[in-house]
């Protein structure tokens, strides 16, 4: 019986087991692999997944920096006062973040740190104070706190209000319309006047000798002009008359009543009734200029005067006979 038993698990059992460990041993290996290096294959895909490390406006509530928070610093004062606020510099890596803060954008920034180190996981509150000048203008300004570590660099921004009396205007400069083989190119300058930011609209109109030949209506302009700031902007106009005389106006309005109106003339002929003209204008240029030449050629000259012939007068004769 013992031999028989023997031999049943030699031809039975032991090939099943086999099968068994065979399709296990993927498994098992899998999630060999895995306890060994789970944590740095989770942590190099957190790194790809971005930076490891933020900074930002904090946030009002006291909790983390999010999405809905405020996109900048926003502070408000008149001449001579000092604001204080602070921004969060978040790191998300598995080892210590050293970051450089400097203030940025001209504005009278001081900070409570210029050199933080930030501890793995952990995010750090930076507070900071901007100083508004005495002798400042109101209105609105920008600025903003950078934040650098590595060969990163991140801008947090600020917009400081001034109190006092605003103005804001703008006008538009330099307006010129230039034609190429896709169209026209309408060239412009905007410059803000006033003391306050401006996001400036724009509407475009052009009237030729036939009637309308472009109608824009107001739309925003991807443009922020802070006080004082020239920006040269072009509109392009990919299907201009290619024979008339038109007047192009841009009219430029922003918050606060700011408002200004520029035209300029344009006048579009096509090159293949130029060309027949200025060969004309040639042509008829050459045969004045022949004409002239012949008509040098066969001019008579004038006679000169000449001078009259002196007679001699006559001897007198005496009674005698003899001359004198």
């Amino acid at each position: 019986m013992p031999s028989r038993i023997r031999a049943v698990v030699h031809a039975v059992i032991r090939p099943a087991v086999r099968r068994a460990v065979r399709g296990c041993a993927p498994v098992l290996l899998a999630a060999s692999l895995a306890t060994l290096v789970g944590p740095a294959w989770w942590a190099a895909t957190a790194a790809a997944a971005g930076p490891d490390w933020s900074a930002a406006p904090a946030a009002g509530s006291g909790g983390a920096p999010g999405a809905g928070d405020r996109p900048y610093i926003y502070l408000e004062g008149g001449p001579g006062a000092v604001l204080e606020d602070k921004l969060s510099v978040t790191n998300r890596s598995e080892h210590p973040r050293t970051v450089r803060l400097r203030g940025g954008d001209g504005a009278r920034i001081a900070l409570a740190e210029r050199r933080v180190t930030v501890p793995p996981h952990t995010r750090a509150d930076i507070p900071f104070t901007v100083t508004v000048p005495s002798d400042a203008v109101p209105g609105e300004h920008s600025g903003a706190v950078m934040v650098s570590s590595g060969d990163r660099e991140i801008a947090v921004r600020l917009r400081l209000r001034i109190s006092g009396a605003t103005l804001s205007a703008l006008s538009v400069e330099d307006v010129t319309v230039q034609g190429h083989g896709d169209g026209a190119a309408i060239r412009y300058a905007l410059v803000n006047r006033g003391n306050t930011v401006l996001t400036p609209r724009l509407a475009v109109r052009a009237d030729g000798l036939f009637g309308q030949v472009l109608r824009r209506a107001p739309r925003t302009l991807p443009v922020e002009l802070p006080p004082g700031k020239r920006v040269r902007l072009t509109e392009s106009w990919p299907d201009p008359p290619a024979l008339d005389s038109v007047d192009v106006r841009l009219t430029v309005t922003a918050g606060g009543g700011a408002h200004a109106t520029a035209t300029v003339g344009y006048t579009a002929v096509p090159w293949w009734l130029l060309a027949p003209a200025a060969t004309a204008l040639a042509g008829a240029g050459g045969g004045v200029w022949l004409l002239r030449g012949r008509r040098r050629r066969h001019r008579t000259p004038r006679s000169q005067p000449q001078p009259e012939a002196q007679t001699q007068p006559e001897p007198q004769r005496t009674r005698a006979g003899a001359t004198t």
